[in-house]
């Protein structure tokens, strides 16, 4: 693809107020105005560069916006104070009672108890679907459907959303697609292969450093409208917004995100050749035994590579378990949920992250006792750190009987 998203990013040129290289922060939660008709407007919607309450908006807020828009290639963006945030709020602007959601069924497990828990009590009910069958995701629309929704790269079991391929069936039933691109910023562009909305849990790669909670959606400017509509916006009413002083913190870590994804990528497929070479069931993207390897090769932008999320499946949780705590114990990184920290962070995600998903729907999709899911950081030298979690998994008798044999 010919798309550079971080020549996006990088093209925007913001002065603080006093010609600061970082543009000011806004931090104020209110906005004065020299007539009453300016704020009477201002609420109206109708005086542009005019701001009112910072819940609608903030300057900072609003830079952090465009510079996001920029990178997913749609019109405008809309921060939030949580990845969930951007969800929920897209959702339930997007739906009303009786409408129907065909999802992927590895999806991040806050977003499955969304909706399977919570939006039945609005009769909005969804249906989960194995995304990679195409046909199964089209048998599964309904007169009632109004959104596809998916995650490019599943959160854990890494499955490949064929996007193109959703985004044909949306169109032909007049649907919204909706792409959670929190496990690949950079390395897809959603928008650009047809999504309608892009999320972002910014906590995570965005952000990059484990200190703040965020979100956001982006799409085209009446959507974004909608969603700050006064009157009936979900974001607004719901009151899902970030704080200025994160917003700014975010954008300025933002600029760095290009060369962070591709150490987090160069050390993921570096270890997963490793792992899987030692004989141990490994799922990453930029593995040709990966199922759908070639399909994320014909949408990735090239220079980000495959991302930095990887699991093994050891065998059991115990295992899974005594393998993080000597991995954390011995300095390779936390046993922690998230992801896109610059050191490597594990977790099992059946007792964790997608601890929300019933075990029977678990097993049924693949989501085995013993997967551990690895946010591989960015260390220096990658060499060091499979050479030390490979000494973690033969004292503990995890690695296949043939690979026990000490690396020199």
């Amino acid at each position: 693809m010919s798309f550079k998203p971080a020549n996006n990013i990088q093209d925007l040129q913001y002065f603080g107020e006093f010609g600061g290289v970082n543009p000011s922060i806004s931090d104020s939660s209110t906005y004065t105005f020299l007539s009453a008709k300016t704020m009477f407007d201002t609420f109206e919607g109708n005086a542009d560069g005019c701001y009112l309450y910072s819940r609608h908006s903030s300057p900072s807020n609003l830079y952090l916006g465009e510079a996001l828009a920029a990178m997913e290639h749609t019109e405008t963006a809309n921060v939030t104070a949580s990845g969930m945030g951007a969800i929920t709020s897209t959702i339930l602007q997007l739906c009303n009672a009786d409408d129907h959601i065909v999802s992927s069924r590895t999806i991040y497990g806050g977003t499955y108890a969304f909706f399977k828990n919570f939006t039945p009590k609005f009769k909005i009910d969804t249906t989960f679907v194995d995304i990679t069958n195409l046909d199964a995701v089209e048998a599964s629309v309904t007169k009632n459907t109004k959104i596809i929704y998916c995650e490019s790269i599943s959160n854990p079991l890494l499955e490949v959303a064929d996007i193109k391929g959703l985004a044909d069936i949306a169109k032909k039933h007049g649907l919204k697609l909706v792409v959670d691109n929190t496990f690949s910023p950079l390395s897809i562009s959603p928008a650009i292969l047809g999504a309608d909305v892009v999320i972002h849990s910014l906590t995570k790669f965005i952000n990059g450093s484990s200190d703040t909670v965020g979100g956001v959606v982006c799409g085209t400017q009446d959507f974004i409208n909608h969603l700050r509509n006064v009157n009936d916006g979900a974001s607004m009413l719901l009151g899902s917004t970030m704080d200025s002083l994160r917003a700014s913190s975010v954008l300025k870590n933002l600029r760095t995100l290009h060369i962070r994804m591709q150490q987090h990528s160069k050390n993921g497929l570096y270890l997963a050749q490793k792992f899987e070479n030692d004989g141990l069931k490994t799922v990453y993207p930029g593995l040709s035994s990966h199922p759908s390897h070639n399909l994320f090769k014909s949408m990735m932008n090239a220079e980000y590579g495959f991302g930095g999320m990887l699991t093994i499946d050891v065998g059991s949780l115990d295992k899974a378990n005594e393998l993080m705590e000597l991995m954390q114990h011995r300095n390779l990184g936390y046993l922690a949920v998230s992801l896109g920290f610059y050191k490597t962070l594990f977790s099992a995600p059946g007792t964790s992250t997608s601890s929300e998903i019933p075990e029977d729907e678990q097993k049924e999709m693949g989501l085995s006792d013993g997967l551990i899911r690895f946010s591989i950081g960015l260390d220096a030298d990658i060499e060091r750190t499979y050479k030390m979690m490979r000494d973690c998994m033969e004292e503990l008798d995890i690695l296949p009987t043939a690979q026990k044999l000490k690396v020199g």
